[in-house]
């Protein structure tokens, strides 16, 4: 069997086994519900900032929706871990860097798909439900979020790979999102660097909203907030790879 087909099955496995569970059923689901859901409440509450706009007020629930899609990419490696079936996926397929990179396949192609129809409805409620603000520029910001939609949900794999323990690796995915802006008032000169550099700054630039101050989240646009997401990405899913292969399961 080739590589590449090696790989498709692999992806195809990892699908049925998502269908298998409900909670990994579920949380998609709710991934692309609630960004939407969160535009409507700005929406019907008004409460958005006078200086904001449209598309920044729409996509209030974009940081949520990247933590649920981090909690997705985790608890798709730690369910099998605590199933205990890990064991027999690994038995059956014992090349494991390509068990590993399936999953992050499925998750991170998963999320980005996801993503653009639940930020552009986000958009589109915000279009109806919110007057007197600048509408902004979506496109093409819309893709730029969802690909860190697709990062976090691979960090997410990687976190969960290397912790084996749903809680720890949801903790650590919600400290990337959250402890980022909680500690960069304390670091002074280096809070724009800290936050900047944070997941949830992707959305805030490229949606841009009235919170993209650069005394806040850095002088950096939101393509380079992006590439920035997808480099430790790439690092830490590199390590869980290493990590993965190297020990007993």
């Amino acid at each position: 069997m080739s590589g590449n087909s090696g790989l498709s099955a692999q992806i195809r496995s990892e699908l049925v086994k998502i269908r298998s569970v409900r909670s990994l059923t579920i949380l998609p689901v709710v991934m692309t519900v609630l960004v939407p859901a969160m535009a409507l409440f700005v929406g019907v509450t008004g409460s958005l900032d006078p200086d904001d706009t449209v598309f920044g007020g729409a996509l209030t629930g974009g940081i949520l929706g990247l933590a649920v899609a981090g909690i997705w990419g985790a608890l798709v490696v730690t369910g099998e871990y605590s199933s205990g079936t890990i064991e027999p996926v690994l038995t059956v397929t014992p090349l494991r860097g390509r068990v590993l990179a399936a999953k992050a396949v499925v998750v991170g192609v998963a999320a980005i798909l996801l993503a653009i129809p639940a930020c552009a409805a986000a958009f589109g409620i915000g279009l109806v439900t919110l007057d007197g603000h600048v509408t902004g520029d979506p496109v093409p910001a819309l893709l730029g979020i969802a690909l860190a939609y697709g990062a976090v949900g691979v960090l997410g794999v990687a976190c969960g790979t290397v912790l084996r323990s749903s809680a720890g690796a949801v903790a650590v995915v919600l400290g990337v999102l959250i402890l980022p802006e909680l500690i960069g008032p304390l670091l002074g000169s280096l809070q724009p660097w800290i936050t900047g550099a944070a997941p949830s700054a992707v959305v805030v630039k490229l949606s841009q909203s009235a919170d993209a101050a650069p005394e806040v989240m850095g002088s950096w646009g939101g393509w380079v907030s992006l590439m920035i997401l997808v480099s430790y990405t790439a690092v830490v899913a590199v390590a869980a790879r290493a990590v993965f292969v190297a020990r007993d399961a």
